[in-house]
């Protein structure tokens, strides 16, 4: 199944901003989706409508501005300052700054902004990851759990059964109380047919155990051998 496509969000009310920025964006399967969005509007921005912004600050005000608004949003952002705004350092923190310096800057903001959408999904993929492996070693945990209780439980059910079962023998026995004897019957049975079936797990599991650790040819002799 495909991965959604991120989305670059642009901030600008210059088109040829937006057309130059897209135009110089590598090629790839990778490539975002771009939203272009007039800065007027970026006080409406929300944090989960997009994955990166690029705002085109054409002056000083506006660049401090669409600054704060980014950095309330908490997403990584490229601002394109028209005064030298200074290196922009290591792609680290949530927004970075670059000079819009003739034929250069799309291609910088564009590079740049592919390595931060890169960094955010591997990292959104190790969060996976880890959330996927918790939830496997609680199963984990709680199947361990259910095997070294089940010998209790199995006694527990056998216990009851016998007893739902010279119940059912008692002569005169009142018809309520058979019904009700009968049904806790039945469902010691069934919970007995439940911890029946953890049991062939288990053995199958112990096999396929035992087969895996086998080395390739040992695991060709028993084939030969069978």
């Amino acid at each position: 199944m495909a991965l959604p496509r991120p989305i670059v969000l642009i901030l600008s009310s210059d088109p040829a901003f937006s057309r130059q920025l897209v135009d110089s964006w590598p090629a790839g399967t990778d490539k975002p989706e771009f939203v272009l969005l007039d800065q007027g509007l970026c006080r409406e921005l929300q944090r989960d409508t997009y994955d990166l912004a690029i705002a085109d600050a054409h002056s000083t005000e506006t660049r401090a501005s669409l600054k704060e608004r980014l950095a309330a949003v908490g997403k990584p952002a490229i601002v394109i300052c028209s005064d030298n705004c200074g290196d922009a350092g290591p792609i680290a923190g949530p927004i970075l700054e670059f000079p819009r310096e003739a034929q250069q800057w799309p291609v910088t903001a564009a590079l740049v902004g592919r390595e931060i959408l890169r960094r955010s999904s591997a990292e959104s993929r190790t969060r996976e990851s880890e959330q996927a492996r918790t939830a496997v070693e609680a199963e984990a945990t709680l199947g361990r759990y259910m095997v070294e209780m089940r010998n209790n439980v199995n006694n527990a059910i056998t216990s009851v059964l016998g007893n739902a079962e010279l119940l059912l023998q008692e002569p005169g026995l009142p018809a309520p109380v058979q019904a009700q004897a009968d049904t806790i019957r039945n469902m010691a049975l069934r919970l007995n047919e439940v911890f029946q079936r953890f049991s062939s797990i288990e053995k199958e599991l112990s096999v396929v155990a035992r087969e895996s650790g086998k080395r390739p040819d040992q695991a060709r002799s028993a084939a030969r051998g069978h």
